[in-house]
């Protein structure tokens, strides 16, 4: 009873404290995206990739599309391809990170998403020939070392399950660099709504693609169409209400506190994911994954101080 009290004090303090209140947030956030992913997790066997990708934004539309009709957006617009291919990457994430979730380890799966961080400071130093000093080197370096880590000690699975994480890693990194150039063109609901709506009308266009020309359904992208059934209907609202949830106190966390703070501890959902994996069933990592997972971890936490401490400089 002592030990509640005291996390319900500490609590409140992170959430009335201003200094707190984005790694509060950013706790919330790791926490709804977790739960989410425990939910996908225990729909295993029952439901493709494909399908709870199409539950998961269809619950994710029916909460959003009110809100914009009740306040509508403010917006200078103009950039729709860009908007389109952002809602695009978000989908291919969504996808392989639900396929990962419904195949391997929890922990590991969100490990691999997670791993975007990386590819962001990669892809900006290839693209944008953007470069943050041999300390972000050093910290790529380390990532990879520890997805090698996290790769080694479950080879016994598939390869694909393992290029779908890093597929998982890569589309959402290249999403987050799109978000941050749609910023100024666009409300963040409807960033957001682009994400949703290309995870809704894909998996409807492959489920016509196998009705309509009988292509068969190959558990990640053409998919038949398969209602939840008592308590799935459950576990499925959880999904998408958790997800939502999810992106909310990120849009909060961000919003009250610097980046660079609260990115870090957007490295709680693994951790969060590796006890609610035990507790479906998933194996104990060992210490080679549990290795890897800390490699990520500190990377992305001297990419994110990094970046913090430049741009504090500038």
């Amino acid at each position: 009873i002592n030990n509640i009290l005291f996390l319900q004090q500490v609590s409140f303090l992170m959430f009335k404290d201003p200094r707190y209140k984005g790694i509060f947030f950013m706790l919330l956030a790791a926490l709804g995206f977790s739960i989410m992913g425990g939910a996908a997790k225990a729909l295993k066997g029952s439901f493709s990739a494909g399908q709870l990708v199409l539950y998961r934004n269809g619950i994710g539309l029916l909460f959003l599309l009110p809100g914009l009709f009740i306040k509508p957006p403010v917006q200078v617009g103009g950039k729709l391809l860009r908007l389109v291919f952002r809602g695009c990457m978000g989908a291919s994430a969504l996808y392989t990170l639900l396929y990962c979730i419904l195949h391997i380890p929890l922990g590991t799966a969100m490990s691999y998403n997670l791993t975007s961080t990386l590819f962001i400071a990669v892809f900006s130093w290839m693209v944008f020939g953007e470069h943050h000093g041999k300390g972000v080197v050093f910290a790529v370096i380390l990532g990879f070392a520890g997805m090698l880590l996290i790769y080694k000690p479950v080879m016994h699975l598939p390869w694909y399950y393992h290029v779908a994480g890093l597929i998982s890693g890569i589309s959402s990194a290249i999403a987050y660099m799109t978000v941050n150039r749609l910023a100024k063109f666009y409300d963040p609901r409807i960033i957001v709504l682009s994400f949703l709506s290309a995870g809704f009308i894909i998996p409807l266009v492959t489920m016509l693609l196998h009705y309509g020309f009988g292509l068969q359904a190959d558990g990640l992208f053409i998919i038949d169409f398969r209602a939840p059934q008592g308590v799935e209907w459950g576990w499925m609202l959880l999904m998408g209400i958790s997800a939502l949830l999810g992106q909310y106190f990120v849009t909060r966390s961000y919003g009250a506190d610097k980046a660079g703070i609260v990115s870090v501890f957007g490295y709680a959902n693994i951790i969060y994911s590796v006890f609610i994996g035990l507790l479906l069933n998933d194996p104990f990592p060992d210490w080679f994954s549990w290795t890897g997972i800390f490699c990520i971890i500190g990377s992305g936490t001297i990419i994110a101080l990094k970046k913090k401490k430049q741009k504090s400089a500038a």
